[in-house]
């Protein structure tokens, strides 16, 4: 009777004890620096840090593989800050490895900024590796202030480091990242530069002191690169009359795409066809917006690779296309445009690009500042002129406008995913699924509110988001979430179309990802429902 009385006062103090224990949250991240800082190894100096001070870890967040330069990618942070700021976190305390684990931010102010945000919110944190304790102290501030700056200069460092050893693996003639292009391969090498095997589209090299080189692709590229260069240098045919060329005759660029300006001049200009590889054009570092280095910084180095062209036919190709532009005064580039007016009546983009004898839209952008502005100096382009365009500036702006109000609404679930170029940005979840987002014009068709919808062809199955403007085409009437779309041409609808039943309306914002649910389960349409639809071709 005594021992059963003493185990249950034993299992009574015990259970005081882990009731008085304080509840926290630990987080956690790594990048790729050292196995000092692998996950496991943090939670397990946390653990004892968390026992030693009467602690109980109640959440985790963490971000594996990421950057502690910036918080844009860190969704665990980022979800550690929107808890404790909303005030019911239900934890008191935030315990982190040390100070670099909480962010190597090259400003000391941003690390500074998202501690205080815990701590106005009564929710400190302890940095459990670190020598000083997190008092607010004086000593104890400045030396977390100096090693906040220390962090940021790891970072610092590291990439000067990381872009010297670069730019010497660049010098010895050993492509340094970045997709082969059209008729060329990647070959895994040794330091040595002898051949191991062809990488696959995205294998990379598991072995560090392994390099990479370019080779000659399928011999119907070889060749179709070849002929790209002889039809320019010896036929005298334009960059976009090529382009053209290429798919009359049924050749396919890259991904089976069709060939366009961009693709035939990056292959008329990169010198690793002639076998030279080139590297540091840009420059992208700790996360800021990447630039455009003067071209005195690049670094070329012939003869790296095994040449589809001859050195000689690519100086041919760069004389011929610098010809085409620099020699020419501004009043001559205008002159042709006048031409060009008077024989056609008007002028487009269309018009500019499928005319050899006029340069590129892109040499006018750059002379004059905007298409609009050479325009305007050949006294051509009224407001009217330029309605179309107008109007679809204005919906991409509202496009991306809903977008941002989206990630603002849902910052932790949604992400925007931007390619850059011409290519759209997408929105995504935080299960990757990418979400087709259309913001469609209002026209006048009849008395009934009509709608022209233009699907995206590389979004058909993703469901769609349609965002439907009032009649003049300035802010957003109605929302409706589809499965995915079934047309791929541009077609009309209207309010009261059978088609809109495949969708669900979306009364707000707030209601997207509630509906998303709802949408999930429907099933994908492969058909094509054309009572009351009025389709159009592309």
């Amino acid at each position: 009777m005594l021992r059963s009385a003493d185990d249950a006062l034993q299992r009574k103090d015990t259970m005081t004890m882990a009731h008085q224990l304080i509840p926290v949250a630990q987080y956690l991240r790594m990048s790729t620096e050292h196995q000092q800082y692998s996950l496991d190894n943090q939670e397990v100096a946390m653990q004892a840090y968390a026992a030693l001070h009467g602690f109980s870890v109640v959440q985790t967040y963490s971000d594996a593989a990421k950057s502690g330069v910036v918080l844009k990618h860190r969704d665990g942070l980022r979800q550690l800050l929107k808890d404790v700021v909303s005030g019911t976190p239900g934890y008191k305390a935030i315990l982190v490895y040390d100070i670099s684990r909480w962010g190597r931010f090259q400003d000391a102010d941003e690390a500074a900024h998202y501690e205080f945000l815990c701590k106005s919110a009564g929710v400190p944190i302890h940095y459990c590796a670190e020598i000083f304790a997190n008092d607010g102290t004086l000593p104890n501030m400045l030396l977390k202030a100096l090693k906040r700056s220390m962090a940021g200069e790891y970072s610092r460092e590291l990439g000067v480091k990381v872009l010297a050893g670069l730019a010497r693996l660049a010098h010895l003639g050993f492509k340094q990242g970045g997709s082969p292009g059209y008729g060329l391969r990647r070959m895994l090498v040794s330091p040595e530069r002898q051949p191991k095997f062809q990488l696959a589209a995205g294998e990379r090299k598991s072995i560090t002191t392994d390099r990479v080189i370019l080779v000659p692709g399928p011999s119907e590229e070889v060749e179709c690169v070849k002929e790209i260069y002889r039809m320019f240098t010896e036929a005298n045919r334009s960059v976009h009359g090529i382009a053209m060329e290429l798919n009359r005759r049924g050749t396919k660029y890259l991904g089976n795409t069709q060939w366009d300006y961009t693709a035939v001049y990056s292959i008329l200009t990169h010198p690793k066809y002639s076998g030279c590889n080139r590297f540091g054009r840009t420059s992208q570092k700790l996360g800021t917006a990447q630039t455009q280095r003067p071209k005195s910084e690049w670094i070329f180095t012939p003869k790296a690779f095994p040449s589809i062209v001859e050195e000689s036919t690519f100086q041919e190709a760069q004389r011929l296309l610098s010809e085409r532009t620099i020699n020419r005064s501004n009043e001559e580039l205008l002159e042709r445009l006048r031409s060009l007016l008077a024989t056609h009546g008007r002028l487009s983009i269309r018009i500019m690009t499928a005319t050899p004898e006029i340069p590129s839209p892109s040499v006018y952008r750059s002379r004059f500042g905007s298409i609009r502005k050479a325009y305007g100096l050949i006294g051509y382009g009224s407001p009217h002129d330029f309605e179309a365009i107008d109007l679809r500036r204005r919906t991409q702006a509202i496009r991306e406008n809903l977008m941002e109000e989206l990630l603002a609404t849902f910052p932790t679930q949604i992400s925007i995913v931007r390619r850059g170029g011409r290519r759209r940005s997408q929105l995504r979840l935080t299960n990757d699924h990418a979400v087709s987002v259309l913001v469609c014009r209002s026209i006048p068709k009849n008395e009934f509110p009509t709608w022209s919808i233009t699907p995206a062809a590389e979004e058909l199955q993703c469901v769609t988001l349609l965002a439907f403007l009032d009649i003049k085409n300035t802010t957003i009437q109605e929302m409706y979430l589809f499965p995915n779309l079934d047309r791929t041409n541009r077609f009309h609808v209207t309010a009261d179309n059978v088609w809109m039943k495949r969708g669900i309306h979306i009364g707000s914002l707030t209601e997207f990802l509630v509906t998303m649910d709802e949408i999930s389960v429907l099933p994908k349409s492969h058909e094509c429902a054309d009572e009351g639809l009025a389709r159009t071709t592309v």
